[in-house]
């Protein structure tokens, strides 16, 4: 890998981000190219009425990820214990009271990043001379010419490069992006059948003025068979002075109005939580099934299905186009460490 190599990235979720910033840091500035208007990809925190940081995306991760935490050390950006104290709540069957039930602290905890998950795509921002990211900018068509690549962007646009980094969720790779000439018919095959991790969850918060929750005894902690909310968590952020839940929604309910979700979800946690749960700050969703993640396929049988197939091992035209990004590597697939991981791997390889 040499100093004035042209190198495109694209995607600017966390794994491309982070390869962009391995990349800086060793005197390599490579160009960033993101189809939407914002940088994080599966990585969304929203701020609510009393500015809680409110995640919509990616939130958790542990000890087991040490990649992940090991960024975040380097970066100087803190993370803290997901809140788990008090008596948590499971729904089984709609004619029965929830069941309570208490988890003990965790020796390997679940974390959440203090300010929110963004931040970390905020920090890794700053650390990339933003020159070099370009928002909006849809790539249609990568071609091979000789020693280059030539992307092709949906406003006409054209890039060199002498290598691409594919950093966008691989399904969509094979349903947006034209290659000229082909690419083999052994990955062509592959990409309609990778599963996008989160592709059609629904993540929904909730802020409130007071942890009423807490003051009666409860986690904050539920999970449902029969509720519009299948799982539930505390959201209280680090410094313990902003307050909300953040959980899933049951699938089904994808096709029912915004409002009509809200009033279920409100009618559930009032009648668990009491009326205090009925009144919130603020309620927003987010339902993880637009252009950027998902192309509409449907080849999808199992969880992380074809997530880490060994074609994402392997190079293509003329070993100038890699693919990255966290459904490429064999190694926690879809998750934030997974990102990590596929970056750091990528770097390996370039630098070869």
């Amino acid at each position: 890998m040499k100093q004035n190599e042209r190198i495109i990235i694209i995607g600017a979720g966390l794994s491309g981000l982070t390869l962009a910033y391995l990349l800086s840091k060793k005197n390599v500035y490579a160009t960033v190219l993101e189809a939407s208007n914002r940088c994080g990809g599966r990585i969304q925190t929203i701020k609510g009425e009393n500015e809680t940081p409110m995640e919509l995306g990616a939130t958790w991760f542990s000890d087991i990820h040490p990649n992940l935490i090991s960024l975040l050390d380097e970066l100087e950006l803190k993370k803290f214990p997901q809140y788990s104290k008090g008596k948590s709540l499971f729904q089984t069957k709609s004619f029965e009271p929830a069941q309570e039930f208490y988890i003990p602290e965790a020796e390997t905890p679940s974390y959440r990043i203090a300010g929110g998950t963004e931040h970390l795509i905020s920090t890794l921002y700053e650390k990339i001379d933003a020159e070099h990211i370009k928002l909006k900018t849809k790539v249609v068509c990568i071609e091979d010419i000789e020693n280059e690549l030539i992307v092709h962007s949906n406003k006409g646009e054209k890039f060199i490069a002498d290598k691409v980094i594919l950093c966008l969720p691989v399904q969509l790779v094979g349903s947006q992006i034209k290659f000229i000439p082909e690419l083999p018919n052994n990955i062509s095959a592959v990409l309609p059948t990778v599963q996008t991790w989160m592709a059609g969850s629904i993540k929904f918060v909730l802020e409130y003025s007071e942890p009423f929750w807490r003051r009666n005894g409860y986690s904050g902690m539920l999970y449902s068979h029969v509720g519009i909310v299948s799982e539930m968590y505390d959201h209280t952020n680090f410094e313990e002075d902003k307050f909300g839940f953040t959980g899933f929604l049951n699938g089904s309910s994808s096709t029912y109005t915004k409002a009509l979700r809200k009033a279920l979800v409100l009618k559930q946690l009032e009648e668990l939580l009491g009326e205090d749960a009925s009144t919130p700050l603020t309620y927003s969703e987010k339902i993880w099934t637009d252009d950027f993640i998902l192309n509409g396929n449907r080849l999808i049988n199992i969880p992380h299905q074809n997530n880490g197939h060994p074609v994402f091992k392997e190079t293509y035209m003329g070993d100038k186009l890699y693919f990255s990004g966290t459904e490429s590597t064999d190694e926690f697939s879809g998750y934030m460490e997974g990102a990590i991981l596929s970056a750091l791997n990528t770097l390996k390889k370039i630098r070869e």
